[in-house]
């Protein structure tokens, strides 16, 4: 995986940092209990590309 920015590393730990609290929800709006979940939104979410992939260009 390529090294994260200063501003990617900031989103994940906030992702997290809202799973810890309780506080982060899917798209559907249930909790979110998985770690593989909380993982695939915060990689979403900081704009970082899966192993093999190349990075949005929205």
């Amino acid at each position: 995986m390529p090294k994260q920015t200063p501003a990617q590393s900031k989103k994940v730990e906030k992702v997290m940092h809202e799973f810890k609290e309780g506080d982060l929800k899917s798209s559907s709006g249930d909790k979110v209990k998985s770690r593989k979940q909380i993982v695939a939104i915060a990689l979403r979410e900081a704009d970082i590309p899966k192993k093999g992939e190349t990075a949005r260009k929205d």
